[in-house]
């Protein structure tokens, strides 16, 4: 044996003893596993009690993000007329924004948004050192994650619990979502003034176009404003917006974005505002509030919360001709005279399409449409559905009347005495020249063998709603019309006997491209195609020798009809060019007289020329 070693004392050192572990039995795992449960469940138990007394919000709303968004009304041909909303917003995915649109946003606010967790400590650390510095709260090292958690799930105030909650739900929208995809709720959802909410509706409201539409330049301007939009608005503080815009460019370089030759070009681009294209569309406020009345009965609720895009017949360029026009003309006939009030319509023949459609002198003084709501006396644009109704029974252009003094006792025992326009009288007279020069007394006598039920009825096949007058004045107009009922009324004329009544909507869409309604023509032959073709010939002489002559100067086939009630308390001029149907009305709200030697030829007829002169199928 080995001799027996010795410790530092000179003491003999004892063999160390051999330790035996006992083997671990079921009940010992068990104990082991219950108590690692026990303390996982009082973690989870403790975290969420802890949420519960903070009340964290269920961040479920954040993943099926749909927020309240505005209703677009747009013209034939996609351009956006105005927005209706309760918040003013149109949700666009990323896809459809340029590149360096949210780059620039990040570079603003968020420049370590792709790395972070939802949280950025560092920014949060800087933030802190330099409001110590300051003295003052200037900075909140927010990330882009955190601004969606309030804005989504909390409320403004500014405490140090609300912040807590916010970090707590920006780490958990960050496991939730995809970084993309919080982009897109961000960029959807941050208010950038002048009640303006994304990025959509702030291009639509500075630049008047869309986010796509963007230029580096404007997206940068976009990108400054979160931090304080009344401040860095351009609309009111250009000069401001252009400092922040120069930060914004800076910073996108510095992150690697864009270089600085592309920074230095975007800066210098000119910024084109909206402000007088925003003003311009006042113009439309006629069309516009028709379009939304038909499109709430439509869709069942307010456009206001419904998020959809309204695709509209509306021409904007012609509009705007069809608006001067009718001040220009009214003016010039009546100058001094503010009351006077007019109307004017023009609408695409064969399909109902109506390109423009002016209510008033100014929509912002009186919303009153008085191309639809008001029901004037029709005066003698009602007679050609007359004479139609004549030829459709067997008479003909060359058939005669005699044209001489006419007295007709009423029911009531009062005698009526019609007289022409001119107070004289023509003898013999020819159904042709008697539509042509407006002769009120061959009217009167051919309602009397045509018959005042048969008339009735064609004028109702002809868009006219009832009650239709049901007497023999109806010859001269006594009834009462709308100025967009009388005018598509004169669609048989052109469209070779077939009425279409009028469209102002073709398609409603949701924000998604999903179809909602599409167009419905309502269309219907009323007269034969021969007897259409007399009626056009017939309304084109009006215009070259007869009571129509001021409407003289648009293209051929040009041709329509003047009316003027009792006492020149209407004035009207309603006729066509090619495919196109035009309406004009002029009078006072009170129904007051015009004045003398104001009739529909003379007032109404240039205005009509001015706005349809130029007109193309289209």
């Amino acid at each position: 044996m080995s001799p027996a070693k010795k410790t530092t004392r000179g003491k003999v050192a004892s063999k160390p003893k051999r330790v035996y572990k006992k083997p671990l039995n079921e009940k010992h795992i068990i104990g082991f596993l219950f108590g690692i449960s026990l303390s996982l469940t009082l973690f989870i138990g403790g975290l969420l009690l802890i949420l519960t007394l903070l009340k964290i919000p269920d961040i479920r709303t954040v993943a099926e993000y749909q927020p309240v968004q505005a209703s677009e009304i747009l013209d034939r041909y996609g351009r956006v007329i105005t927005r209706i909303y309760q918040e003013n917003r149109t949700v666009v995915s990323l896809a459809k924004m340029p590149s360096y649109l949210p780059l620039a946003f990040v570079s603003a606010e968020d420049s370590r948004f792709y790395s972070h967790p939802g949280l950025d400590l560092w920014s949060v650390f800087r933030a802190a050192i330099n409001n110590a510095r300051s003295g003052r709260r200037a900075q909140g090292g927010s990330t882009i994650t955190q601004q969606v958690a309030k804005s989504l799930l909390l409320t403004p105030e500014k405490t140090y619990l609300r912040k807590f909650k916010e970090a707590i739900l920006a780490w958990r929208i960050d496991t939730l979502l995809s970084k993309d995809e919080i982009l897109h709720i961000y960029l959807n959802q941050i208010y950038l003034g002048s009640g303006a909410h994304g990025v959509e509706a702030a291009a639509r409201n500075y630049f008047d176009k869309s986010a796509r539409e963007l230029n580096l330049g404007e997206a940068a301007l976009l990108a400054g404003l979160p931090q304080a939009p009344s401040r860095y608005a351009p609309d009111r503080h250009m000069d401001a917006a252009r400092k922040r815009q120069r930060y914004v460019l800076n910073r996108m370089v510095e992150e690697g974005y864009i270089n600085p030759v592309q920074a230095r070009i975007a800066y210098e681009r000119p910024i084109q505002l909206a402000g007088g294209k925003r003003k311009a569309r006042g113009e439309s406020g006629y069309f516009i509030q028709l379009v939304r009345k038909q499109a709430e009965k439509i869709l069942g609720r307010s456009l206001n919360r419904a998020g959809v895009r309204i695709y509209t017949t509306m021409d904007t360029n012609l509009q705007k001709q069809v608006v001067t026009a009718l001040r220009h003309g009214i003016k010039n006939s009546f100058p001094g005279k503010t009351k006077v009030q007019g109307a004017a319509i023009v609408m695409d023949a064969g399909n109902g399409r109506v390109r423009a459609l002016v209510g008033g002198r100014d929509f912002n003084v009186s919303a009153f449409d008085r191309a639809t709501q008001g029901r004037r006396s029709a005066g003698s644009v009602f007679k050609p559905i007359l004479y139609s109704t004549a030829f459709a029974s067997g008479f003909n252009p060359e058939s005669s009347i005699m044209d001489a003094p006419l007295s007709i006792r009423g029911s009531k025992g009062k005698l009526w005495q019609p007289k022409n326009f001119t107070g004289k009288y023509y003898g013999e007279t020819t159904l042709h020249e008697a539509l042509i020069y407006s002769r009120n007394i061959v009217a009167i006598k051919l309602l009397q063998k045509v018959g005042i039920e048969a008339v009735q009825k064609q004028a109702e096949q002809f868009g006219i709603r009832p009650p239709i007058t049901a007497d023999l004045s109806l010859a001269l107009g006594a009834t009462g019309v709308s100025l967009l009922e009388i005018t598509a009324a004169y669609s048989p004329f052109v469209a070779k006997g077939k009425y279409t009544a009028p469209v102002l909507i073709r398609t409603i869409k949701k924000n998604n491209g999903e179809l909602v309604y599409g167009e419905k023509t309502v269309s219907r032959q009323v007269l034969s195609p021969a007897v259409a073709g007399a009626m056009k010939s017939l309304l084109r002489e009006v215009i070259v020798r007869g009571t129509g002559k001021r409407a003289a100067g648009v293209p051929q086939p040009a041709g329509g009809k003047t009316g003027t009630t009792n006492e020149n308390r209407d004035a009207w001029f309603v006729g066509f060019s090619d495919q196109r149907l035009g309406g004009v009305w002029l009078g006072y709200d009170d129904n007051s007289s015009l004045g003398r030697g104001n009739s529909g030829g003379v007032v109404a007829a240039p205005i009509w020329r001015e706005f349809m002169r130029g007109q193309r199928k289209n």
